[in-house]
């Protein structure tokens, strides 16, 4: 297993690791396998997209219209962050992708992200990648 430690500077952010990700399955000497990709926080996610600005912001603000900040969620009484808890459910905290010739097999516009959802914090993920 590879740890990744990633800094976040916003409550919620997304940050593009598809070159680090590169770089792992590139030092494993792996050709042929799969890339797995998680996030080790329940207030944080792994997602896959196109890193366009605009597309960024928009999905920024979609988790806030599905999941405001404050709606009083019965969370809120421990420690007041029930909505990055509950984007992290819509998101999901994992990503697979294939690799072949020892590269990742992504889409000519997709991107991995990182996503912080109650930052700023420093972080963990962990890639694990596997010979086929």
């Amino acid at each position: 297993m590879i740890k990744m430690e990633i800094k976040t500077t916003t409550q919620t952010e997304l940050i593009d690791i598809t070159d680090r990700v590169r770089s792992r399955i590139l030092e494993s000497g792996i050709k042929d396998g799969i890339c797995v990709i998680t996030t080790r926080h329940t207030t944080s996610s792994i997602i896959i997209n196109e890193n366009e600005r605009g597309l960024r912001n928009d999905i920024l603000d979609m988790l806030e219209t599905l999941l405001p900040q404050n709606k009083n969620y019965a969370h809120d009484l421990i420690d007041n962050n029930a909505h990055s808890h509950l984007r992290a459910v819509l998101l999901g905290m994992n990503a697979m992708v294939p690799i072949e010739d020892g590269h990742p097999v992504l889409g000519t516009w997709q991107s991995i992200f990182f996503v912080e959802l109650d930052g700023p914090r420093n972080r963990t993920v962990n890639i694990k990648i596997l010979e086929s």
